[in-house]
């Protein structure tokens, strides 16, 4: 998920201390590009919007990521090597998030960062983290063009959340076959490459009628004269593409106009302020997509994070929460593939990353840099999860 985006495990297994062989065709110790590991810890950078208007998101990352290292500390780190996890904030803001990427490549050094949160975010990070040939792991930026602009692949981009366009054709197959909604009303984020990006790939994959569509932007209050608009068309559901700050006032809105009808979005929702700002009471019939759900446990790891969240920050656990955390092992996981902590060797071994078990799921990375693995769609009643069914596109 992200902003200018956004759509959430005790450890893996944690193989042995021994070095490990590089791959056939991976990197070699000194090989040349990007940074080096040096001495006795690994350096990695996280770089996630902590304060301004996203900080619910990259704050929630934050404690995945922290809960994965120390984790991973505590076991003897990777291949006897403790992680030095560097934190900076970039303010919810864009070009902040590029001078940290620089920052932290440049100057502290690191062999790989996770974050920024947010679509524009990790975009404008992205080019300096590849001038520098770090590579970049986002837990929920899903803009598309993160990892593929046009033709060509980004080297140094991945994820371990799933796309825009994934997100957009599972939301659409949902609305049309579990909900039977043949009537659909677009309200969505036009200000935001996160919004854009879903509405196109709902409206590709929607097999209904698309009733009407309207728009907003980032900042926006007051629905109430979009929400009339739509109100007395003939609809049964509402897609609204966007983040949980404009769309907890929009459900707020249109559930005291008496629109009814179900609700659904994609992983911006999946945070508790959207329920804080609309209202529990307002928050039924709503459905949003997943990474990650206690109720549809996706590996054997879930249920070992939740209880080692839930020790360290006394509550449940979100997506966002366990999608940071999975960022972390993998990259654990592509030093130990590779056999040494280089930039370049950890690029090479998130790209051939294959058959991850991490807490939202099992993952290969696909030649675009993407994971494989399914989507949750989780149902809210009276602002509570009551349900969670795991859809395929």
């Amino acid at each position: 998920m992200k902003k200018k985006f956004a759509f959430l495990f005790t450890g893996l297994v944690l193989l042995s201390a021994c070095s490990a062989a590089p791959k056939s065709g991976g990197a070699t110790e000194g090989s040349a590009g990007g940074n080096k590991q040096e001495g006795d810890t690994i350096k990695i950078g996280m770089n996630m919007e902590l304060s301004g208007a996203v900080a619910a998101y990259g704050s929630a990352e934050k404690e995945g990521i922290e809960l994965a290292v120390e984790q991973i500390n505590a076991d003897g780190g990777i291949d006897g090597k403790k992680i030095d996890l560097i934190s900076k904030d970039n303010k919810s803001d864009n070009n902040e998030a590029g001078t940290v990427a620089t920052n932290l490549t440049t100057n502290s050094k690191v062999v790989a960062l996770i974050g920024p949160a947010t679509s524009g975010a990790v975009k404008s990070a992205l080019p300096n983290a590849t001038k520098a040939e770090v590579p970049l792991i986002t837990p929920s930026g899903t803009d598309d063009a993160i990892t593929k602009q046009g033709d060509n692949v980004q080297e140094y981009a991945f994820r371990s959340c799933f796309q825009d366009s994934f997100q957009g054709k599972i939301l659409a197959k949902y609305a049309h076959e579990n909900l039977k909604a043949d009537k659909a009303i677009i309200l969505g984020d036009n200000s935001s490459d996160y919004g854009i990006g879903l509405t196109k790939a709902f409206k590709d994959e929607y097999k209904g009628q698309i009733v009407a569509e309207e728009n907003f932007t980032e900042g926006d209050k007051d629905f109430q004269a979009v929400l009339t608009k739509i109100k007395d068309k003939d609809f049964n559901v509402l897609y609204i593409p966007g983040y949980y700050t404009e769309a907890g006032l929009i459900i707020k809105q249109a559930r005291e106009m008496g629109i009814d009808t179900p609700i659904v979005g994609a992983d911006g929702f999946g945070d508790a302020k959207l329920v804080e700002t609309a209202g529990a009471g307002n928050v039924s019939n709503v459905f949003y997509t997943g990474h990650f759900s206690t109720k549809a446990p996706a590996t054997d790891k879930v249920e070992p994070f939740i209880k080692a969240f839930k020790e360290k920050f006394d509550k449940e656990p979100s997506s966002f929460n366990a999608l940071a955390y999975d960022a972390v092992y993998m990259v654990k996981q592509a030093i130990e593939d590779e056999g040494f902590a280089d930039s370049s060797a950890i690029k090479n071994g998130l790209a051939n990353l294959k058959d991850f078990k991490g807490v939202t799921g099992e993952m290969t990375i696909d030649k675009e840099h993407n994971p494989e693995k399914s989507a949750v769609v989780l149902g809210l009643t009276d602002g509570k999860e009551t349900s969670a069914e795991t859809v395929n596109p």
